[in-house]
């Protein structure tokens, strides 16, 4: 299938105009969309088939796990285990937000996207459509940068068009995203946790949860 093109207003969630990307993702196609700094790219994070996809679209490393968004914290205490205390105080103080989170991973999401001793990293995006979006989507998405391996992340939806040209995704064009610096990402999962990528939340803020 040709590349497929949805237009929607980020300042308000409206759940017509994406009634069918829903259905193509939960039949295991991928999707384009907007977050509070770059697109990303993302897959129903419950299928193997799906994550296998992602991994190939993007040439991407399989060594490299692809990081997740959910809808609310309600959603990622169903999908993470042995949870520290550090990881409630952090996701109080920075959630919603571009904070991935890594954790012990319940037995509910297939081999293919978990990182090493079976752990997901997960945030709640600081983005208030996709979170609605998330919500009526019903199962967490990918949510690696919409990119090929190799290139810069992209913010504007003319980039993406030209990228994924003659693929089969769907784009949620919401205009340009704000950019910036990628999500950082936490490892909480050790004592202390660990800082695994630098990015939009500086690591001065994260600091004294860190000690």
């Amino acid at each position: 299938m040709p590349l497929r093109i949805v237009r929607v207003d980020p300042e308000k969630y409206d759940p017509e105009p994406v009634f069918k990307v829903r259905e193509e993702i939960l039949a295991g196609g991928l999707v384009v969309f907007p977050t509070e700094t770059f697109y990303g790219l993302g897959a129903n994070a419950f299928s193997a088939e799906a994550v296998k996809a992602v991994y190939a679209l993007k040439h991407r490393d399989r060594k490299k796990p692809l990081p997740i968004v959910a809808a609310d914290a309600g959603a990622v205490l169903s999908l993470g285990r042995r949870l520290p205390r550090v990881f409630f105080d952090l996701i109080r103080q920075f959630w919603p937000g571009p904070l991935n989170l890594v954790v012990h991973a319940r037995p509910v999401f297939p081999p293919e996207i978990l990182g090493p001793d079976e752990t997901i990293a997960v945030r709640v995006p600081g983005l208030s459509w996709l979170r609605e979006f998330l919500a009526d989507l019903g199962v967490p998405l990918t949510s690696t940068s919409a990119n090929l391996s190799g290139n810069s992340e992209n913010a504007d939806p003319l980039m993406l068009t030209r990228d994924f040209k003659n693929r089969d995704v769907t784009i949620i064009d919401a205009g340009r995203t704000p950019g910036g610096l990628a999500s950082t990402i936490v490892d909480v999962t050790m004592s202390p946790p660990k800082i695994i990528r630098e990015g939009a939340i500086p690591v001065e803020c994260l600091a004294p949860f860190l000690a």
